[in-house]
């Protein structure tokens, strides 16, 4: 039976495609475009020159972990001054030429202060959530907000140590975000005019971790997972897209501060991860006459494998993972669908460590930052150990953690002072 989501899905596909055709493969939101990470883009260099990839452009921006979304040519940054205002900047993608901007006061400061995530951006109108809580819609025409919403104001949220570090979440027709407050665990917004469309209820502490609609037992549903701050009963927790309805709840792993969402895969299983201590667990969600329920499949502790802030990719039935946290770096990665690590960088001081840097994966390549060094690095994610290309020096600086982003051969990266756009076209091909 054909379904109003699939409808969705199909015209989806299809705008993605006549987009592709003018612009080149966007990145306009956080992990990329079916947010795993993973570009399909080919033709992309697979050495560096001896000089390093080209430097395209570079523009200054304010101290944060904001990475950058690219549509039709545009690359979207929400930055931060001065720990008084929001500034969401447009910049031309081949020239790096700011095209307009739109800013707003949001005074205040927290632990790392400055940007968060990356914004989510649709062929009409750019959703972000600032460091205060302020969730906009921004127009991309008029270059004004279309609607707004404080997060921390209307759920009667106190400020956390790190503030509000949310992606918000495009589905259909809503915008969905975490406030985290115990009425409104998550909620959904309408993306055209800010209406409250449904509110769930949840448990836990507030952390850092953002919503994520999955396809689980056939049914789209949002999972978003809740922090065991303050001694309180972390959960990682599913729920109904269409009304916001708790479909399952397990506490099973517990995470002070989680960050990186949950990774689907195969068979109704997620993989979920966290520094603090907490180690990385795979779990099975499953449906039966009685409803859903969840159950453990295997797990890591801290020493084994845990991911800080960055979501694993999944990549032929192998999920490479940048295992480094404030307690334990192990380096990037390798894990099979059993939960044995297959390889990690740690074993060799020789090989990068990555610290918390960015990565994704385009074509057969991953590429990935390191944190804490700057060097960029090609390598074949392959599971019987650590193949690297090419490396290079991008950036200079500390705790280059933002992800990154690439359009139509164009990688950017940002530290926590400068963004650059570098040129991985391969014109040989």
């Amino acid at each position: 039976m054909f379904r109003v989501t699939d409808f969705f899905i199909c015209l989806s596909v299809f705008v993605c495609s006549i987009s592709s055709l003018a612009y080149g493969a966007d990145w306009p939101w956080y992990m990329g475009p079916d947010r795993t990470g993973i570009s399909g883009e080919e033709n992309l260099l697979t050495l560096f020159p001896a000089e390093g990839p080209k430097e395209l452009w570079a523009v200054s921006v304010g101290a944060g972990y904001g990475g950058p979304s690219v549509q039709d040519g545009e690359v979207y940054v929400l930055d931060r001054e001065d720990e008084k205002r929001d500034v969401l900047r447009c910049l031309d993608l081949d020239t790096g030429k700011e095209k307009w901007r739109y800013s707003y006061d949001a005074p205040g400061s927290t632990g790392h202060s400055g940007s968060r995530t990356a914004p989510t951006v649709d062929e009409n109108n750019v959703y972000s959530v600032g460091l205060m809580g302020d969730l906009l819609c921004v127009s991309r025409t008029t270059h004004e907000a279309v609607w707004q919403h404080n997060l921390l104001k209307e759920y009667k949220i106190a400020l956390p140590d790190w503030g509000i570090s949310q992606a918000p979440f495009l589905y259909e027709d809503k915008i969905i975000v975490a406030p985290q407050a115990a009425q409104a665990f998550v909620v959904a917004y309408s993306r055209n005019t800010g209406d409250v469309l449904w509110e769930a209820r949840g448990e836990g502490a507030l952390g850092y971790s953002s919503p994520r609609v999955v396809t689980l037992c056939g049914e789209d549903q949002v999972v978003m997972i809740s922090a065991s701050e303050n001694r309180g009963i972390g959960r990682v927790l599913g729920y109904s897209v269409e009304d916001g309805s708790l479909l399952w709840s397990w506490d099973g792993w517990q995470c002070q501060i989680p960050i990186p969402w949950a990774t689907p895969l195969p068979d109704d299983r997620l993989f979920i991860t966290g520094g603090y201590k907490a180690g990385s667990v795979m779990i099975q969600v499953e449906k039966g006459e009685k409803g859903y329920s969840v159950r453990e499949l295997w797990r890591l502790d801290m020493n084994s494998c845990g991911s800080q802030i960055h979501p694993p990719i999944f990549y032929k039935d192998h999920l490479y993972v940048g295992s480094n946290s404030n307690e334990k770096e192990l380096g990037l990665m390798c894990v099979d669908l059993n939960g044995k690590v297959l390889w990690k960088t740690k074993d060799d001081r020789s090989l990068p460590q990555f610290e918390r840097g960015g990565f994704m994966l385009a074509g057969k390549t991953m590429i990935a930052l390191d944190g804490k060094k700057g060097t960029l690095h090609l390598v074949d994610p392959l599971p019987f150990g650590y193949k690297e290309r090419s490396r290079a020096q991008v950036l200079d600086g500390s705790k280059m953690w933002a992800p990154l982003a690439l359009s139509d051969g164009r990688l950017i990266v940002r530290s926590q002072d400068v963004m650059k756009c570098l040129d991985l076209r391969d014109t040989a091909h």
